[in-house]
């Protein structure tokens, strides 16, 4: 799917549209035809259709080219940063809206307080988390569990040890069934890397004890020569010597 035209500065020229959902081509790919899509609305098409969605043409997919000069050219228009509705002005080229879209300080996050499900500008998470969640650490628990307790739990004197040290073994309970199926993964992994290892050391070894056979047959047949070449010139100087 394209970006929306409301998103970029100025007018858009019609020949940088999708003809399939009519905004601002992303990753352009032309068809035999010479009709122009983004990849990713025409590519489940063709491999659905076999055709050509404006047209009916047949095509496969192995036929859809990249426009990189059509491309190079989108990548220059300016864009509306994506967390434009949470309040961020910022316009840059569509070529570094992925690079302002990691630093932007209106990216949405989640409150990493448990329990909390507030989803805040980057910028708000921190002063959030220490000063205004309620799910913030207030202090530990001088009753018996020793636990944490969150700002909530102290404003209405809501905290019960008991159930508070119920759900924090539940808590471990799941972590510990977590780790112990990652343990079983990870030896599981590493059964079949040992198995593959010795299948490659064997295979060496193999290799290995062909090689030597081949190199003692040759060393066997040059000693045989050798000797042949040894007996055969001794003969030939008794002979000489006789004569």
């Amino acid at each position: 799917m394209g970006f929306e035209l409301d998103r970029f500065k100025g007018t858009v020229d019609p020949d940088f549209k999708c003809n399939l959902c009519n905004k601002v081509l992303e990753d352009p790919l032309t068809t035999p035809c010479g009709h122009v899509f983004c990849s990713g609305c025409v590519l489940p098409w063709v491999v659905q259709q076999s055709s050509c969605p404006v047209k009916c043409q047949r095509i496969s997919a192995k036929e859809l080219n990249h426009v990189l000069p059509l491309k190079n050219l989108i990548l220059k228009l300016e864009i509306k940063c994506d967390n434009h509705a949470r309040g961020c002005d910022a316009v840059v080229t569509l070529q570094h809206l992925a690079e302002h879209a990691e630093m932007c300080d209106f990216s949405p996050a989640k409150c990493r307080n448990k329990g909390c499900e507030e989803v805040l500008c980057v910028r708000d998470l921190d002063a959030h988390m220490r000063e205004a969640c309620e799910h913030r650490a207030a202090g530990i628990c001088e009753n018996g569990c020793g636990l944490t307790l969150t700002h909530r739990e102290q404003k209405l004197n809501s905290h019960c040890c008991v159930r508070a040290l119920k759900a924090h073994n539940g808590a471990l309970q799941c972590k510990l069934l977590i780790l112990d199926r990652e343990l079983k993964k990870q030896a599981i992994k590493a059964n079949q890397r040992e198995k593959a290892l010795l299948a490659q050391l064997s295979a060496v070894h193999s290799e290995l004890q062909m090689t030597a056979l081949k190199y003692q047959k040759k060393f066997t047949e040059y000693s045989e020569r050798i000797d042949s070449l040894t007996k055969t010139v001794a003969f030939s100087c008794k002979c000489l010597l006789y004569n």
